[in-house]
């Protein structure tokens, strides 16, 4: 995504959610990654120490891992901070 979209996305998405939630609210991410344990461990990473339900599963094939993050944030510019810093591992797909 260009950078010019990208941050007209952002600006929608911040926008729709604060208009739709009650901050602070709980958020689930959804994220499909290439099966790779440094993917799986960064993403982790960045939810450690923040009271996170973290749920994975392997796809059939075993060559993807759909990754589910429920967690409780303070306003919608800390969801968009978790996509941009997922967002940096090449081959994420954010649902």
């Amino acid at each position: 995504m260009s950078t010019e979209k990208e941050e007209e996305f952002y600006s929608r998405l911040k926008e729709e959610l604060g208009n739709t939630s009650l901050w602070p609210s709980e958020y689930l991410y959804k994220f499909i990654i290439p099966s790779d344990a440094e993917k799986m461990a960064y993403i982790e990473g960045l939810f450690n120490g923040k009271n996170a339900d973290i749920k994975t599963k392997e796809s059939a094939t075993g060559k993807f891992c759909s990754i589910s993050i429920k967690l409780k944030l303070k306003n919608p510019d800390e969801v968009i901070y978790y996509y941009k810093e997922v967002g940096k591992i090449e081959g994420v797909i954010a649902l």
